[in-house]
C-alpha cells in the first residue's frame, strides 16, 4: 500500500533525476527546492500529466524524503535511490508523509493559526481511539473526543497572572468553539490525502496503512516511556555519556529510546557532532548510535568519509550497512586508517578504562610486532598519540617494553626519529 501510494511521487522524482541532474540543459529549483515553472511544464509534458499533478506529486515525494532540499537545491534522497531494493525504506517514506499530514492539505484560511495547532496537537488522540475500535467511527463521535481534547491543552496552558483578579479567570470551553468541527473535517480528508484513513457516510475508517503507523508511534512512545531516567531528554553527548557503562544490548535499547524522541534527521546530525568531539569514546558509540539509526543516516555517513577523525569509522559504518560482516568490514580500511583507528581506541581506554584493558588492547593491533606498530602509530599523526604511549608505557607488566613505548612517545613529543 505505500508503494502504490508514493508510486506517483516516486515517477515525478525518478524523473527529477534523470533529468535534472547536474549538467543537464534544466533548473529544478526556484531556490526553495520548489520546481520552477518551466520545469514543471516540462515534467507535464514528459510524463503526460496536468502542471498541478505535477507540482502535487512534487509536494508529496519532498515530504515523503524521496527529494531533499539543501540549501535551496532539491536532490534525490536516500529513499528513493533504495526504492527497488528496500521496502523499509517505502515505509518510512509514507511515515514522513503521514507525520506531514498537515502540510500536505492546506488549512482552512479562514480559521486562526491556534485553532489549527490546537487541532493538530490533539489529533494523535483521535488517531489512538480510531485505532483501537478497528473500524469505522462516527465523525461526530470523534468531534466529542476532539473537544475534549482540546479543552484538555487549553486547561493546561492556561497560566494563573500575579497580581490582583478583580474577575475569575476562565478557560474557553473548546465545545463552544464553532472552528471545531471544520477543522476537524480539514484534518480527517487531509489525513485521508496521505492514505491514512477513508471517510464517508459520516463515518472514519483507519487504512491498514494508517493502523499499522499510528500502532508504531505507540510502540515508539511504550520504548521512550522505558529509557532509563532522563537520558532520553538528554543531548546527544549527555546521552552518549550515560549509555557509557551500560551493556552493548542494555545501551542499544536506550539508542532507540532516544531516537523514537526526536526526529530522524536532527537526531543524526547530533550524534555527528558528538563524535567530532575530543572525547574518543563517544566517537565510538555515536557510531554505535548510528548503526541503529540505519539506513535513514547513510547520506550523512557518507558525507563525513572525508573528515579525518570520522573516517575510519564512517567507511567502517558503510561496509557493514553495505551487508559487509562485522568481523571483516576492517578491511576496507587502509594500513594507516586502521592504525589512526586503533590509537584513537586506545585514547578511548584511556580516558575511560583500566590499565588491563589498555595492555589488551595492544593485542588488537595489526602490526606482527611492538617496535612495528610504534613506527605506523608515529606515522599516522593522531593527536592523543603522545598521551596513549605514556599510558600504555606505565600499564604495560614488561619493563623492557615499556621503555621502549616511553621512547617512542618521547620521540613523538620532541618530534624525534
Amino acid at each position: 500500500m505505500a508503494r502504490s501510494g508514493l508510486a506517483a511521487a516516486a515517477r515525478v522524482a525518478h524523473w527529477a533525476d534523470a533529468a535534472l541532474r547536474p549538467g543537464r540543459d534544466a533548473s529544478n529549483a526556484d531556490g526553495k527546492g520548489t520546481l520552477s515553472d518551466a520545469t514543471a511544464e516540462r515534467a507535464a509534458s514528459d510524463l503526460g500529466l496536468t502542471v498541478a499533478q505535477v507540482r502535487a506529486d512534487w509536494d508529496t515525494a519532498r515530504l515523503a524524503g524521496l527529494v531533499e532540499v539543501h540549501g535551496g537545491t532539491a536532490r534525490p534522497g536516500w529513499r528513493l535511490r533504495a526504492w527497488d531494493r528496500d521496502d523499509s525504506a517505502v515505509l518510512r517514506g509514507w511515515v514522513a508523509l503521514f507525520d506531514a499530514w498537515s502540510l500536505a492539505h492546506p488549512e482552512p484560511e479562514e480559521h486562526g493559526h491556534g485553532a489549527v495547532a490546537d487541532v493538530v496537537s490533539a489529533l494523535p488522540q483521535v488517531l489512538s481511539f480510531l485505532q483501537l475500535s478497528a473500524g469505522p467511527v462516527p465523525v461526530e463521535q470523534l468531534l466529542d473526543l476532539l473537544e475534549q481534547r482540546v479543552t484538555e491543552l487549553r486547561t493546561e496552558r492556561c497560566e494563573i497572572p500575579y497580581g490582583p483578579r478583580p474577575e475569575p479567570v476562565t478557560v474557553p470551553a473548546a465545545a463552544e468553539d464553532p472552528s471545531l468541527a471544520p477543522l476537524l473535517d480539514w484534518a480527517l480528508h487531509a489525513l485521508a490525502s496521505v492514505g491514512a484513513l477513508t471517510c464517508g457516510d459520516g463515518q472514519a475508517t483507519l487504512t491498514p496503512l494508517g493502523s499499522w503507523a499510528v500502532w508504531v508511534k505507540l510502540e515508539q512512545i511504550c520504548v521512550a516511556a522505558q529509557s532509563p531516567a532522563g537520558n532520553i531528554e538528554q543531548a546527544a553527548e549527555d546521552m552518549l555519556r550515560g549509555c557509557a557503562q551500560l551493556r552493548p544490548n542494555a545501551a542499544r535499547d536506550e539508542y532507540r529510546a532516544w531516537l523514537a524522541a526526536r526526529p530522524v534527521g536532527s537526531a543524526v546530525t547530533e550524534l555527528l557532532v558528538a563524535a567530532r568531539g575530543d572525547d574518543a569514546l563517544l566517537r565510538g558509540l555515536a557510531f554505535e548510535a548510528l548503526r541503529v539509526v540505519g539506513a535513514p543516516a547513510e547520506p550523512d555517513v557518507r558525507a563525513v568519509v572525508d573528515e579525518p577523525t570520522l573516517r575510519p569509522y564512517a567507511l567502517l559504518w558503510l561496509a557493514e550497512h553495505d551487508g559487509v560482516d562485522p568481523e571483516d568490514a576492517h578491511e576496507v580500511l587502509t594500513r594507516d586508517e586502521a592504525t589512526w583507528l586503533w590509537v584513537d581506541t586506545a585514547a578511548a581506554v584511556t580516558d575511560h578504562g583500566e590499565a588491563p584493558m589498555l595492555v589488551r588492547h595492544l593485542e588488537s593491533a595489526l602490526q606482527p610486532t611492538v617496535p612495528a606498530l610504534l613506527d605506523e602509530v608515529r606515522a599516522v599523526g593522531h593527536p592523543r598519540t603522545v598521551q596513549v604511549l605514556v599510558a600504555l608505557a606505565a600499564a604495560h607488566p614488561d619493563p623492557a617494553l615499556a621503555k621502549a613505548v616511553r621512547r617512542a612517545a618521547f620521540q613523538v613529543h620532541t618530534g624525534g626519529s
